[in-house]
């Protein structure tokens, strides 16, 4: 997985136990595409203090999933949702009758729910 995608899924499920600062300075990074010069300005610090503070930031998201492994899980339970679904389209193949298609057609618009 790119490694920005990452980090940001990992804000995603991380996020709120970061100090407002390390949000601000991630959020200003990667979501608002700013250069570390940049946000060094808005926030009237140096570019190397913003550095250091993504850096720090970067780290905590990293052993936070290290310790609880949310975003690995998900990412399990992601594919295993998508295996579940493949399986329902191969069994409406194979001749089912109304009431199997029926539930079979409910099994799959839970899983894209759970998908999305």
């Amino acid at each position: 997985m790119d490694e920005i995608l990452h980090l940001t899924l990992l804000y995603d499920f991380y996020g709120e136990l970061l100090t407002e600062k390390q949000k601000q300075v991630f959020e200003l990074h990667y979501q608002d595409d700013l250069s570390l010069t940049e946000i060094g300005e808005e926030l009237s610090v140096s570019r190397q203090a913003v550095r250091d503070q993504l850096k720090r930031t970067e780290k905590i998201l990293l052993d936070y999933e290290q310790k609880l492994g949310l975003v690995s899980r998900f990412q399990a339970q992601k594919k295993d949702v998508r295996q579940m679904l493949e399986i329902m389209e191969e069994m409406e193949t194979e001749g089912l009758s109304d009431t199997q298609l029926r539930q079979t057609e409910r099994i799959k618009e839970i899983a894209q729910a759970i998908l999305s």
